[in-house]
């Protein structure tokens, strides 16, 4: 069944005499199987928890004081915390193929999130068909790899992508975390039950049945999620009563930006900041089960763990809720980028570590592959622009270019260790920020005096980035196209507003 497979490749008999039988060709296939789960043996396990819409700020690891956030503390606390890490896109199924292929959206297409219609029925299909994704190299590689939560990449009710466990959701929004449908065995069903919770007891289940094997769990939550009506329902898991009462003063009551066009219901709402916090401690309690699990099976110091989030989020901060596709013009803050980004496994990664460089979600799939000794199997056709840094996973300094780049369809952004500049095609608005100074993007230099060399320095580097990098079938800035619905239509070129 696709909710129960299990790695045995490594068990097959295989008798010298075997060809009596099966065919060669099949012989062949079996015996090169077996080679990669042997070679594998002495890689560890990954587990990749992955969130949805989920700001750094709001975790304890990250400074926040009234979300309870024990386990996921507890797993920066044991191993390395990145301060500064940035998602390349502020959507999910754009951020989520970025972490999978260490491809931006201009590279794989996927510019915003995913319509039903590519996600079930007969219009659906995989999106990353034509790349080799981190799922296929590990399973190339040995690992069986299974998939526990949200995906929305794509032809929902079919496993792919190196995945053989498949137990995921038919939609890629969240309107609820009760009675939803999932899908499991290669068929919908409901769910009457907390789904956060179902992800987690899948993530387990296949830990269990895949534990004489390496295996790769991508346990993908699509709480706490932060969005739509659900965040006006209030909480009903085991945290919502501790929560009914508090008043949360990390999340800023500020007048509602101008340029906010969703989530306006959301504003200084306690009811939506309480159901937040409660779903984020339930995503936390998952955390805790999966550690016990690896603890309790013996698995725990051959086990890379690692915690993320595909975007940030906004939860007040200058009057904003939500990611920069909740804003006209697509925002580019800060906080709808930064990410939590945690690696731990215990006696390679030092406890305690914390690192500054500034890295993306497109730097994630060269890094773990390296870091697991497979990083000549990175993909070379597209060119990832991503960067490795698992050195720094083992403790060592390395030298680092700190940049990342950012893109939301017409909107891109540069983020140096000084400095962001923002740019809107083709006619603006466009954005300047001192981040040294300014770390809260409150004064707009773009356009004002003295800030000319640096825009022209910034928005250079941004254009050499993305020739170098983008394909252009994908380039919506050269006419490209999205594998998604478009939310902000390329506008006509204003003569009047050109360099300005």
């Amino acid at each position: 069944m696709m909710g129960t497979a299990r790695g045995d490749m490594a068990s097959f008999p295989l008798s010298m005499n075997i060809t009596n039988r099966i065919p060669i060709a099949v012989v062949a296939v079996l015996w090169m199987l077996v080679a990669g789960v042997h070679a594998a043996a002495g890689r560890p396990n990954v587990v990749f928890i992955l969130t949805d819409n989920q700001g750094a700020w709001t975790l304890g690891c990250y400074g926040n004081q009234d979300i309870r956030t024990p386990n996921i503390d507890r797993l920066a606390a044991e191993g390395i915390r990145f301060t500064r890490a940035l998602s390349s896109n502020p959507v999910c199924s754009p951020a989520r193929a970025t972490f999978l292929t260490g491809l931006i959206p201009s590279q794989h297409g996927v510019h915003s999130f995913l319509e039903p219609k590519i996600l079930m029925g007969p219009q659906a299909y995989d999106t990353l068909k034509e790349f080799t994704s981190l799922g296929v190299v590990l399973r190339d590689a040995g690992y069986v790899c299974g998939l526990s939560g949200k995906w929305h990449l794509g032809s929902c009710l079919t496993p792919s992508q190196g995945f053989s466990f498949w137990v995921t959701k038919p939609d890629g929004g969240t309107n609820e975390f009760y009675d939803q449908d999932v899908i499991e065995d290669g068929k919908v069903r409901r769910e009457a039950g907390y789904t956060t919770d179902l992800w987690t007891r899948r993530g387990i289940e296949f830990i269990e049945q895949n534990k004489e094997h390496p295996f790769f769990l991508y346990l993908a939550y699509n709480g706490p999620y932060a969005l739509g009506p659900v965040t006006l329902h209030p909480a009903r898991n085991r945290h919502a009563e501790y929560y009914a009462d508090k008043l949360f003063p990390s999340f800023p009551r500020d007048a509602m930006h101008p340029w906010q066009h969703d989530n306006k219901g959301f504003h200084n709402s306690l009811t939506a900041i309480r159901r937040v916090a409660a779903e984020t401690s339930g995503v936390d309690d998952g955390v805790g089960e999966i550690m016990a699990t690896l603890k309790r099976l013996g698995l725990d110091d051959n086990t890379l763990v690692i915690y993320a989030a595909d975007q940030g989020w906004m939860g007040g901060q200058n009057g904003m809720w939500g990611m920069g596709d909740h804003f006209r013009p697509i925002g580019a803050h800060e906080l709808m980028m930064q990410i939590p980004f945690i690696f731990r496994q215990p006696g390679r990664i030092p406890a305690g570590a914390t690192s500054d460089n500034i890295v993306s979600n497109y730097d994630f799939m060269p890094s773990v592959l390296s870091y697991l000794g497979l990083g000549d199997k990175m993909p070379q056709k597209p060119k990832s622009p991503g960067r490795d840094f698992s050195p720094v996973l083992r403790g060592e300094t390395i030298p680092w270019d700190n940049v990342m780049f950012y893109e939301m369809e017409t909107c891109r952004a540069i983020r140096t260790d000084h400095w962001k500049c923002v740019r809107r095609y083709p006619n603006g608005p466009h954005e300047l920020y001192d981040m040294q100074a300014d770390p809260r993007e409150r004064v707009n230099l773009y356009g004002q005096p003295g800030a000319e060399p640096m825009r022209a320095e910034l928005a250079g580097r941004m254009d050499e980035f993305f020739a170098r990098y983008a394909d252009p079938q994908y380039d919506i800035w050269k006419g490209g196209r999205s594998k998604a619905k478009r939310l902000v239509e390329t506008p006509a070129v204003d003569p009047a507003l050109q360099g300005k």
